[in-house]
Order: C-alpha cells, then structure tokens, then sequence
C-alpha cells in the first residue's frame, strides 16, 4: 500500500476533537501550527522586503499583495492556536531559530534570487507540511492545507524568472546553483526540527498512534520532496 499523504490514514473530524485530549497528539498539533504560524510571519516579511527590490512598480504592487496573503495566513493560524487555549508566541518559539538559521544562510543577493526562494524555498516547506497534514484531524488538516494553498507565487515567479533567463541565459546557471542550494539548506533545517521536536516527529512516521520510526516511510517521503523539488526546478527552467 502506498504511503503517500493522500493515501494515509487520518483522524476524522470527531476523533479529533477527542484526540486533543491526548497527552501526545495535543501538542504534536500545536507544534505543527506553531511552526507554521512562525514560517507564515517569517513569508510575510521576505516577502515585503523582496517588494523594495522589485525592479518596477507592477512588481512592487505584485509582491506586496503577496506578502499580504501571507499575514493572513498567519493570523488564521494564530487565532486557532488561541482557540485551543495556546498563546501564539510561545507555540512559535520552539521554531524560530531553525527558521532564522536557514534564512540567513539563505539570504538572496538580488531580486531573481529572491523570486526563486520564494518559490523553491517555499515549495519545499510546503511539501513537508502537507505530509504531516496528512496524519492530523480533519479540521487541522483543513487549515493547513489552507494556509499551504498556492497564494499566486508559482505563475508570478515561473514568468518572471523565465523572463530573465530568456534575456540573459548566463543568469540560469547561477540560478540554477542557488536553487540546489536552497534545497540542501531547508532539508537540513527539517531534519534539525524533527530532531528536537519528538511529537512533531510522530506525526511524520505515521501518526502518534503508531510507536516507533518507520525508516523506509521517512526516506520515500524525503525521496517525494525531491522529485517535487526537480519538477519546480524545471518549471523555471532550471536544472535541479
């Protein structure tokens, strides 16, 4: 049977409310909404500050609207932590510095740069989350997936990108490093959250119903990420 998130076993709606009774899923939940409530905020602030290099006043406006989309984001997530009685900062903490370290080994040195974390980066984060999504409640899962939902990066970028390497096609091998780049820093952020966060972690190998790491699941899951990773790659006209 496969083991892919769409064909994984997850708790239903009624199952999850009882679930957040659990000692071990309750806070495997919020661990997954807290980091992606802390990667959200981090969304929106790259994003804001990608929109001053925006080489044109379209760009700007294009970005900023993005950026936007990603508060937003954010602050369903923080209302739902409120909700479960959890307050928003201290559920993020734990996350901040995987997410600050990988940001700044990450810094883009320009706008296509930026375009292509945005994408890449981004495309990679959601990927993981959408995997653990696929072991939660109903009603977690559904915000998740409506937070990771594409918020219009992939058409704007894959043009912009595509654009640049047409005119210049010197500018696809340096992209194309950077992209490589991108990838190898964000799975070894991943495994550094997965290594200190334990519940998180249970949620990966299956869910926190099931004791015990399945190695093989853990490595077909990171082998999907990949192949996703190669196919944006090539979206933009890149080689991964």
């Amino acid at each position: 049977m496969s083991d892919s998130p769409e064909s994984s076993p997850a708790r239903t709606s009624s199952a999850g409310v009882a679930a957040y009774d659990d000692p071990v899923y309750r806070p495997a939940v919020i661990d997954l909404l807290g980091v992606l409530a802390y990667g959200e905020l981090t969304a929106f602030e790259r994003l804001a500050d990608d929109a001053t290099l925006a080489p044109t006043l379209e760009d700007k406006a294009e970005l900023a609207a993005l950026a936007v989309t990603e508060f937003h984001h954010y602050e369903r997530l923080r209302d739902r932590l409120r909700d479960l009685g959890v307050e928003p900062v201290s559920a993020m903490r734990p996350f901040q510095a995987a997410l600050d370290t990988f940001h700044q080994h990450t810094a883009p040195a320009d706008w296509l740069e930026g375009l292509v974390k945005a994408y890449v980066g981004d495309g990679i984060a959601t990927d993981f989350y959408r995997e653990v999504a696929a072991y939660v409640d109903a009603d977690t899962r559904g915000l998740v997936l409506e937070v990771l939902e594409n918020t219009g990066h992939a058409v704007f970028v894959v043009d912009r990108v595509r654009k640049a390497i047409a005119e210049e096609p010197r500018v696809g091998g340096r992209l194309a490093l950077w992209g490589r780049r991108l990838v190898g820093e964000a799975l070894s952020q991943a495994q550094r959250v997965a290594a200190e966060r334990d519940v998180l972690t249970a949620l990966l190998v299956g869910g926190v119903d099931r004791p015990g790491m399945d190695l093989a699941a853990i490595g077909r899951m990171f082998a999907r990420l990949t192949e996703k990773h190669a196919q944006r790659m090539a979206t933009l006209g890149l080689q991964a």
